[in-house]
């Protein structure tokens, strides 16, 4: 069996291990990073989500290689796309002009802009990434880890990586479970957090938030693009949740913040208009009259919408098999929902179907069309040393405590902003969707316990099952990687440890100086938007 050493070891390549591999990169350690998928870049690329941002993310509330990612993006369409004068131009271009981010693009793009800022360390063997390599082992001595066995999916060969510091970018926590670090998985009770919307009885670890899969379209009226009738979509057809106001395939669902019954349908006027409040618009990451005119036949849209929510079983706390099932399940569903809008969805100027939307292969670089990667909400969450619970940031039970912004955090490593956004579950309840105040992640939340050399780097901090839904999303993430990358390289060069440098006043002061001054974080919101619910 193969053997590597290296100074920072992350398993995952999501937005939360490149970023970490970017800071540990940047104050000079070694670093191998793997990744289970092909593609580089978690939840923006090989699960195909635009990013989830906050109204200040131009300016404010992210890190600056987060800003440097979103400059990348857009330049490489500036250098590679025949893109209108008035396009090219837009300082702030949104080349999908989708309704759920300034900032809404194709996966792919956001892949060669992960490639470019990675480059100059691959080139130079500082760091070295192993793609399509899956955790499978985690040996312990102690309360440090010792060795993470990876296997090569492409060879079946196995490798052991050993490192002074191991950072879990895995989107479903999947060392804390292969290493019985202690974590916690699905919903606690109120009981046992304090929480306002947790739930009122008792625990309930297998419900966790809907996974989708995810797949884009473009729409070619006139043309016949109708994909094989999948092998579950009788099933999927004739089903309906309890807490659901029509069938899974339907133009009703649920508003998530006031819960009542809506009809949104994939078109509700012509497709190709700047704005609409139709499903095509909502994260649409091709506008095709931002190019030169008759470039591209149609925009091309991103599915990510509430029909291919799968809530029949979760993904942690089940057996492989179980796991393997409800995979195959959902991505039945997201096949399902595509054919019934291709031939039996009601249009919106009358019959029924569209065969004319297309399944677009390419942009998720699939055979079948769908994402490589399921999405994932929610995954095991390490026991930290201090955990973030909705009292620190939900708006309701702060001001019930008369409090009008989050808590402020002493050890902050950097900040984020989203609604405490929690989808349909596996415990077969309705959307928790519920506002926050901007809020700070706090490095206690990345330390765990118990271990000493692994630190989260993805959604698995310290948080609770209604926390993480604001703790979920792209530049969160993002900053949660980069701040474990960073405080692991600074302990590495200072010779003390993650969770010395937190307990240590001069220690933590001097890390989130290099934090702001070096690495260029925003550790504190500033006035205007910290008092500004979400």
């Amino acid at each position: 069996m193969k053997e590597r050493r290296t100074d920072i070891l992350i398993v995952g390549g999501g937005l939360g291990g490149v970023a970490a591999a970017l800071a540990a990169l940047r104050l000079g350690r070694s670093v191998i990073l793997t990744e289970e998928t092909d593609w580089l870049g978690g939840q923006l690329t090989a699960q195909a989500v635009p990013p989830d941002e906050h109204p200040w993310i131009e300016s404010t509330g992210c890190t600056a290689s987060y800003r440097l990612l979103r400059a990348k993006i857009r330049d490489y369409y500036r250098r590679n796309y025949p893109l209108t004068l008035e396009a090219r131009n837009n300082v702030n271009l949104n080349p999908g002009q989708g309704n759920v981010s300034p900032l809404c693009h194709e996966p792919r793009v956001a892949l060669a802009a992960i490639d470019e800022l990675l480059a100059p360390y691959r080139a130079s063997r500082q760091l070295d990434v192993l793609l399509r390599h899956r955790p499978v082992a985690v040996e312990m001595d102690g309360d440090s880890v010792a060795g993470v066995t990876l296997l090569d999916e492409n060879t079946g060969e196995s490798i052991v990586c050993q490192a002074s510091y191991v950072l879990d970018a895995t989107e479903l926590g999947d060392l804390l479970e292969l290493g019985q670090i202690e974590h916690v998985i699905g919903a606690e009770s109120q009981a046992q957090t304090g929480e306002l919307h947790a739930l009122p009885g008792e625990p309930n670890p297998l419900d966790q938030q809907a996974v989708t899969w995810c797949f884009a379209v473009d729409y070619l009226p006139g043309e016949e693009h109708v994909i094989e009738r999948p092998a579950m979509y009788d099933f999927w057809r004739t089903y309906q949740a309890d807490f659901w106001p029509g069938k899974q395939l339907g133009w009703l669902d649920v508003h998530p913040i006031t819960l009542q019954t809506r009809h949104r349908a994939i078109f509700d006027g012509p497709t190709d208009r700047l704005d609409g409040d139709d499903f095509w618009h909502y994260r649409r990451i091709l506008y095709r009259r931002h190019f030169l005119e008759g470039v591209y036949p149609s925009d091309i849209t991103l599915v990510n919408w509430p029909q291919i929510d799968y809530w029949l079983g979760p993904l942690v706390g089940v057996s492989a098999e179980e796991k393997a099932e409800h995979l195959e399940e959902c991505r039945q569903l997201s096949l399902s929902f595509l054919y019934w809008m291709q031939t039996e969805a009601p249009r919106h100027d009358g019959g029924y179907g569209y065969p004319g939307l297309r399944l677009r292969y390419d942009v998720v670089g699939t055979s079948d069309g769908l994402a490589k990667h399921v999405y994932v909400r929610e995954a095991r969450r390490i026991q930290a040393e201090f955990t973030v619970l909705e009292e620190h940031v939900g708006v309701a039970q702060r001001r019930a405590a008369g409090l009008d912004r989050a808590e402020r955090f002493f050890d902050s490593v950097g900040v984020g902003s989203y609604r405490i956004d929690l989808h349909p579950s596996t415990g077969l309840r309705t959307y928790v969707d519920i506002s926050s105040y901007p809020f700070q992640i706090p490095l206690g939340a990345l330390l765990p316990v118990r271990v000493e050399n692994l630190l989260p780097a993805c959604k698995n901090l310290g948080v609770t099952h209604i926390t993480n839904g604001c703790y979920r999303l792209h530049p969160v993430e993002w900053n949660i990687g980069e701040a474990a990358g960073a405080v692991a390289a600074y302990a590495l060069n200072c010779g003390s440890t993650p969770r010395q440098v937190r307990n240590a006043p001069n220690h933590l002061q001097d890390f989130q100086r290099l934090l702001q001054e070096k690495l260029g974080f925003v550790l504190a919101w500033p006035e205007y938007a910290a008092v500004t619910p979400r």
